[in-house]
């Protein structure tokens, strides 16, 4: 199975999380946080489609990205997770510069609170994301579905009903 970004940002976020969604159970379909981000992520930059090209390789996608300038636009609706967002963005760097798309920079975007952060990609970054593939592929490969997070980390969770009401350990 190929790493996607959604599969790295759940990997930073939530085991089960990742673990649920690469086996086959996803719920985002369900999620009014998700459609959320969906609609601002559709309706903050109209005409970003204009100026910049999606991107499909190796797994991931990049829905903007400016080839002359070498910039990846990703854009999230708030900074909750933002860590997430940040190693997301790296291994989007990361797969680009395997495919010959060197010295690209990041740009992290939250409209919703009119913050911008520039996300770069260096060397000790490179040796993380290796590690973390290689723990990513062994999280979705097990048997067994990884343990629950406390209750309060998951309360904005697409998946929250089926740990924490569903009983789905």
């Amino acid at each position: 199975m190929q790493i996607t970004g959604t599969h790295f940002n759940y990997y930073q976020v939530c085991h089960r999380k990742l673990w649920l969604f690469a086996n086959g159970l996803q719920m985002e379909s369900t999620s009014d946080l998700v459609t959320e981000g969906r609609l601002i992520h559709e309706y903050s930059y109209k005409r970003r489609s204009d100026k910049f090209q999606e991107i499909a390789i190796d797994g991931i996608k990049i829905d903007y990205f400016d080839a002359k300038n070498k910039v990846v636009h990703e854009i999230k609706k708030s900074n909750k997770h933002e860590d997430a967002h940040e190693w997301q963005l790296k291994y989007y760097l990361y797969v680009l510069k395997k495919h010959a798309y060197d010295g690209c920079i990041g740009l992290l975007e939250y409209p919703k609170l009119r913050k911008t952060e520039e996300i770069h990609l260096y060397a000790e970054d490179e040796k993380r994301i290796t590690e973390m593939i290689k723990d990513i592929s062994r999280i979705i490969k097990a048997d067994d579905c990884p343990g629950k997070l406390p209750l309060k980390r998951c309360r904005n969770c697409s998946y929250f009903d089926f740990c924490h009401v569903g009983g789905g350990d």
